[in-house]
């Protein structure tokens, strides 16, 4: 870091500021306050440009006085992933928002970075149209969803909102604007983005597809008991290839009633894992369509499910939330279908009983809570006993936030098999480590 900008109290700090203030606007750059922080480091200055010039100048800025900066948008994920080694410049991307204008009925729509995802929706759906996007942080940013390459229960038809980039504007280590889309080595570069938390470059906007609002919406839920169990009805719902929108599980940790059991789900309880079991949980399947052809498939899939299956016309209250809150451990388990049962096993042997499970049993894809309070060795041994089962079968655990304490004790990430390919990236599109340094896997 430049000796003038080594501190926000020197004269060399003060210029910044009013560098900043200048670019910006008075009400818009500042010192940061203790709210400021990204995975618990301080930034320093607080910047939010007014349009994709103004940011393009807070890195110029930046890069002259060798400051790094981060890009945060609501915050909703700003604890998410590592710690960053500095944080010089928060860039704010509040002011980089708005939907552009496109004839009704257009398969893309172009949304500034900082513009709220709820803000999008709702001025699609005036149209009938929508985004396949349902990611769960309240009030987070297109920018930030993608930056975090956060997904909910929609992603199991439509793929993640990476999946579904058309085009982004993007703003490089030397504040100078990229187009990346219109071709395969576009999409590639759009697509390394998403993730990066910022570290490979500042979003200015991405285009995305959009789609006609689903007449017909019914939710199909059938309470679980077993992680064996959920493994027997999710291969029962894809076999029956009743195209559902998602397929969600929730086990929570709780106690609860015990039904009478037959001799298979007897079978399933007994295992050691079970033991201080938690209550029922519940697999929910989304169908989407038209009224006649959804009221159809959902009674075919009750039929299929049995054992108390239900419909209903309104998503259950853990739809689209994290079993997760602040201060937790936070851990995603990304594993093949057919192996989920054995992760959420492996889970409760490790941490000696029940933990909260949340996610998309129809990809594999899950999120699970641990205490926060728990002894950061603890967190330690639990991700190895699970890392280790997930090993063989082609699976990852990493943990998304965590406190301080734990954060610094444990692997993030694990086993991660593109990281030459993340450094060669980062090397080529950031080699003066500005952008988010150390927020990526590795160090990078």
């Amino acid at each position: 870091m430049a000796a003038a900008a080594s501190s926000t109290d020197r004269p060399g700090a003060l210029d910044i500021t009013r560098r900043l203030t200048e670019i910006c606007g008075p009400p818009f750059a500042r010192f940061a306050g203790p709210a400021d922080e990204v995975a618990g480091r301080p930034a320093r200055w607080v910047a939010v440009p007014g349009g994709p010039r103004a940011a393009a100048e807070v890195l110029r800025l930046a890069a002259r006085h060798d400051l790094t900066v981060v890009p945060r948008g609501a915050g909703t994920k700003i604890d998410w992933g590592a710690a960053p080694d500095r944080v010089d410049i928060m860039l704010d991307t509040g002011r980089l928002a708005g939907i552009g204008h496109e004839p009704v009925g257009a398969p893309t729509a172009e949304v500034g970075a900082g513009t709220p995802l709820r803000a999008v929706q709702a001025t699609l759906d005036r149209t009938g149209q929508r985004l396949a996007l349902d990611a769960p942080s309240p009030g987070a940013t297109l920018g930030g969803v993608l930056a975090a390459a956060e997904a909910g229960p929609l992603r199991h038809r439509h793929g993640s909102p990476c999946d579904q980039l058309v085009r982004v504007r993007y703003l490089d280590a030397d504040g100078e604007l990229v187009d990346a889309g219109g071709g395969v080595a576009g999409l590639e570069l759009a697509r390394l983005l998403c993730g990066s938390q910022g570290a490979l470059g500042v979003l200015v906007s991405a285009t995305l597809r959009v789609q006609a609002v689903p007449a017909g919406r019914i939710w199909v839920s059938r309470p679980v008991w077993t992680p064996l169990e959920v493994h027997d009805l999710v291969r029962t719902v894809l076999a029956a290839r009743l195209d559902p929108a998602a397929v969600e599980l929730d086990l929570p940790a709780g106690p609860g009633a015990r039904p009478r059991q037959g001799s298979r789900a007897a079978a399933m309880a007994a295992h050691p894992s079970m033991s201080g079991r938690a209550g029922a949980g519940r697999l929910v399947v989304l169908l989407e369509g038209g009224p006649a052809d959804v009221a159809e498939r959902a009674d075919r899939l009750v039929t299929l499910l049995g054992g108390g299956a239900g419909v209903s016309h309104s998503a259950p209250q853990w739809w689209r939330r994290y079993p997760f809150g602040p201060g937790d451990t936070a851990l995603r388990i990304e594993v093949p279908i057919a192996d989920l049962h054995a992760a959420v096993y492996a889970l409760r042997d490790a941490a000696g009983g029940p933990v909260p499970v949340r996610g998309s049993a129809g990809l594999g894809v899950v999120h699970a809570a641990l205490p926060g309070a728990m002894a950061p060795d603890r967190v330690a041994s639990i991700l190895a006993a699970v890392r280790g089962v997930l090993l063989a079968r082609q699976g990852r655990c990493v943990v998304v936030s965590a406190p301080a304490a734990v954060r610094r004790a444990v692997d993030l990430w694990g086993e991660l098999a593109g990281l030459a390919r993340l450094r060669a990236a980062k090397e080529h599109l950031d080699p003066h480590r500005r952008l988010a340094p150390g927020r990526l896997p590795g160090g990078l």
